[in-house]
């Protein structure tokens, strides 16, 4: 009974959300390394949450969540990392600085907001675009 609580139901919902995000981290990937930034992690997992992307951007390590939308029915993707996500993220962030032995670290969180445009995508970095906040 438990378990179940983390399961999705099957379905076009989440298939479309699922290949709205993989297409939006793939785009962002490569726009942050046509920008210089060297991607040292994507989808980097712990038992507090997930970081989509961790990346040098010269010598500022850059936590990066990617937003990507379809339409603009939600508000446009940069307005969706909310306080609570940034709290989430913050707090994966400094677990992966603590497990990597590098809390004295310059690092920052960006966000790269992607719109699924027909014909061609717009992809923003926003770097800081968010403090630490735990």
């Amino acid at each position: 009974m438990f378990g179940k609580c983390n399961q999705r139901p099957e379905g076009r919902t989440n298939d479309g959300r699922r290949h709205t995000g993989e297409s939006g981290e793939s785009l962002a990937a490569k726009f942050l390394k046509k920008n210089g930034y060297k991607i040292i992690e994507q989808n980097y997992r712990c038992k507090l949450g997930e970081i989509d992307i961790i990346a040098r951007d010269g010598r500022v390590l850059a936590f990066i969540e990617v937003k990507a939308r379809r339409t603009g029915g939600f508000g446009g993707p940069k307005w969706a990392v909310t306080p609570k996500k940034q709290r989430k993220i913050s707090m994966v962030a400094l677990e992966y600085l603590k497990s990597t032995e590098q809390i004295g670290k310059k690092a920052r969180f960006d966000v790269v907001a992607v719109r699924l445009l027909p014909g061609q995508p717009d992809v923003e970095i926003i770097k800081n675009a968010f403090d630490l906040a735990y």
